[in-house]
């Protein structure tokens, strides 16, 4: 009887974990339009990401002071916070500027850098199945982005330019967590709002922007509710990859593509041709193809 419980309530988890990924996914699938709302209300990217992430930072304080009552400052711990920072700030500034679905595959290139950089950064060897990924993701990123007339197929402008950094900063935080088990999601998650503040400052202060508050009562209901959002939705997707294997998160993650996809041409007018389908298909292959190697790497372990 308490194993039939037992198996009940980790399946409760499962399905738990799994809402709670595909909630994520859904999130930062359609993220990119209040940012865009908020540009039309004359808040720029740099501004918003500032004041949202400042209300996701004192709400955190708030609702996670017990947590947060273990935090011990560590060069592990900035350096997590700051990719992560990087990671999400280029999101929005790629999003808000560019064409959304391009952005987010060349964002999800994000299994590449993962592969190369726990090559170099933590010593896994990168096998068959690690070279099959890098091939997929780099003919992947050529179909999209080759043109003729073009030359060499680099991204196109900023805001490619930005999701392909932001994909990489992914990696990095994923990668640089692979060496802080015992930190908390909570103390992971108030760093990386602390980094956003700190880049978004940078920013700022070096004349890459400049500060804009909001004007209307409609402006702050906006900043309020993406900060929110910000907090809840890290905490949840955190919730979901402590209690999903991760060569299944990363499948599940990648609904991502088709909630960008509806959300792209149903509030932004935008489609793919076919280029972008197939460069698309070959980097979503590869990212599903990470998935084996995770696996592998797990039974090794």
């Amino acid at each position: 009887m308490r194993e039939e419980a037992a198996r009940r309530g980790n399946g409760r988890r499962t399905h738990l974990a799994v809402g709670a990924l595909l909630t994520g996914a859904l999130v930062w699938g359609v993220l990119w339009y209040p940012y865009r709302v908020l540009a039309g209300l004359g808040i720029s990217g740099i501004a918003a990401s500032a004041l949202t992430y400042a209300v996701a930072l004192a709400l955190a304080l708030v609702f996670w002071r017990r947590a947060l009552a273990a935090l011990r400052p560590s060069w592990l711990l900035a350096a997590i916070g700051l990719a992560g920072a990087a990671c999400n700030m280029g999101y929005v500034l790629a999003t808000l500027h560019g064409e959304v679905m391009r952005v987010l595959l060349l964002f999800y290139l994000a299994p590449l850098w993962t592969i190369l950089l726990a090559r170099w950064w933590l010593g896994e060897q990168l096998g068959v199945w690690g070279l099959a990924v890098v091939g997929l993701s780099l003919g992947g990123a050529a179909a999209m982005l080759w043109h003729p007339a073009m030359g060499l197929p680099w991204p196109r402008n900023g805001a490619e330019w930005l999701g392909l950094a932001s994909g990489f900063f992914f990696a990095c935080s994923n990668v640089l967590s692979r060496r802080a088990q015992a930190l908390s999601i909570e103390v992971k998650s108030v760093a990386m709002f602390v980094g956003a503040l700190v880049i978004s400052g940078a920013l700022l202060l070096t004349g890459w922007g400049s500060m804009q508050w909001p004007q209307s009562g409609a402006g702050v209901l906006w900043l309020l509710g993406i900060g929110v959002i910000l907090m809840l939705v890290n905490r949840v997707v955190q919730f979901g990859l402590h209690h999903t294997a991760a060569n299944r998160a990363i499948v599940i993650l990648l609904s991502e593509l088709v909630f960008a996809a509806i959300s792209a041409w149903f509030l932004a007018g935008e489609a793919m041709g076919a280029r972008e389908w197939l460069g698309g298909a070959m980097i979503a292959a590869a990212s599903l193809l990470s998935t084996r190697l995770e696996a592998r790497v797990e039974a090794a372990a």
